[in-house]
């Protein structure tokens, strides 16, 4: 009796085993990789995206979808990878006009007005409300801020950067000059700028220039400020450009004798055979004025030795915004999925990812000031300088005509840059040909 007691308790046994088993293979789906699953009532759908930037941006963004999908399987994301910023926005441009936009889309904080003013963008203020994974306390109030129109959040930021001077130290070593001193003037940099500056082969002609920059109202804005000058006669109803305003001309002319006078940075022919950032990754740039958005290439640097240091200060400090966001085009079929993709990308979890391509300065202050961003064994060493000068930065004004205004000035401004007219007669015409565009 025992033993056949004993015998079915094995069989019973051998069956809870098998039982067992068999359910242990189903969820494992026999081997393999079970998928999370859904939620019941949880958005799905496909999602299509649309970012820009090299290499190095497009891996952190599929690693971005990927963690994404991986948490919501139920969601679908496209990435549409676009290399260049200027074919980015023209096929941009296309795509709201034909009313086929991406469901998330990239945009400036200069550039977003021009869609906003047409009603093309779904608010994300009250998405961002009712979240329960990220708040608009997060973030610095600096790139929170310009995303508003007309009173409503309509994107929401995922970076804040400054324009900063990215230095090749070992051309400052063979020039027997330090690093750059935090609160280095305008007097300092041009000296700095004049020992960098060398003819290396005795020819007469210059092979080697101090400085290089982007020549643009945008670039030259922070130096205006720090003068003590404005770009507009107010920066939250503009009605006209003040470029000929005392402390703004003033500013402008030290920026427009950095080659008129100086000789400094290259002239007309000398960018045009080889653009100063190009020099700069070649090893043949002193100084290189840019946002953090350069970082990625930079990393691929392995002839010498970078690191980034602040703007050289003027009367008082100032910084310019740089900030791109996640936008959502109104027409938009599948908006809760949208915004499920949008809140995780600006989540804590969604901006690391990111940030470790080197490419952003974090809008969220924890990511900002985490290992991720400030990891010391990444370049630039000194990345605290895109934070410290959070505090100062201005961003220029929200209007929908504004890049058109940036570019004509821009035009006007490389006149005068490379010695082609008067910088009174550049200023006179900026302002008459931009009037226009400030129009109600």
């Amino acid at each position: 009796m025992q033993q056949a007691n004993s015998k079915r308790q094995t069989a019973v046994s051998a069956r809870m085993f098998l039982l067992l088993a068999l359910v242990a293979c189903i969820l494992a789906a026999c081997g393999q990789a079970a998928a999370p699953p859904a939620i019941p009532g949880a958005p799905s759908g496909p999602v299509a995206f649309m970012i820009f930037g090299d290499a190095a941006e497009k891996a952190a963004y599929e690693e971005l979808v990927a963690a994404f999908e991986e948490r919501h399987p139920s969601i679908d994301v496209t990435l549409t990878h676009i290399p260049g910023q200027s074919d980015y926005r023209k096929r941009l441009g296309v795509d709201f006009a034909a009313g086929t936009p991406a469901d998330v889309v990239l945009l400036n904080y200069r550039r977003y007005a021009a869609f906003a003013a047409k009603g093309a963008l779904e608010p994300l203020g009250p998405y961002l409300e009712r979240s329960e994974l990220i708040s608009e306390a997060d973030f610095y109030p600096e790139t929170i801020a310009p995303f508003y129109w007309q009173g409503r959040l309509m994107c929401i930021p995922q970076n804040l950067s400054s324009l900063v001077v990215y230095y090749n130290r070992d051309l400052f070593r063979a020039a027997g000059l330090a690093d750059p001193d935090p609160n280095w003037t305008w007097e300092d940099f041009l000296r700095t700028a004049q020992a960098l500056t060398r003819d290396t082969d005795g020819d007469g002609e210059i092979d080697q220039y101090g400085l290089g920059s982007e020549v643009s109202i945008f670039r030259v804005a922070p130096f205006i400020w720090q003068n003590g000058g404005e770009l507009v006669d107010d920066p939250l109803m503009p009605t006209r450009l003040t470029l000929d305003a005392p402390e703004t001309r003033a500013a402008l002319q030290w920026f427009v004798d950095l080659q008129v006078r100086h000789r400094v940075v290259p002239d007309a022919v000398a960018e045009s055979a080889e653009d100063s950032e190009s020099r700069f990754l070649n090893g043949r740039l002193g100084m290189f004025l840019n946002s953090r958005r350069g970082v990625p290439t930079y990393r691929t640097i392995e002839a010498f030795d970078w690191d980034v240091a602040p703007l050289p200060q003027g009367k008082q400090r100032a910084g310019i915004l740089h900030a791109d966001a996640y936008c959502m085009p109104a027409s938009a079929a599948n908006k809760d999925a949208i915004w499920r993709f949008i809140e995780f990308a600006n989540s804590p979890d969604g901006q690391h990812i990111i940030a470790a391509s080197g490419r952003t300065v974090p809008s969220l202050r924890a990511v900002a000031e985490s290992p991720t961003f400030l990891d010391p064994g990444q370049k630039p060493a000194n990345s605290r300088a895109f934070l410290d000068v959070i505090t100062h930065i201005r961003g220029v004004p929200i209007m929908k005509t504004w890049v058109d205004i940036e570019e004509l000035s821009a035009d006007e401004l490389a006149r005068a840059y490379y010695g082609q007219a008067e910088l009174d007669e550049v200023i006179r015409t900026a302002i008459e040909r931009s009037q226009p565009f400030f129009a109600p």
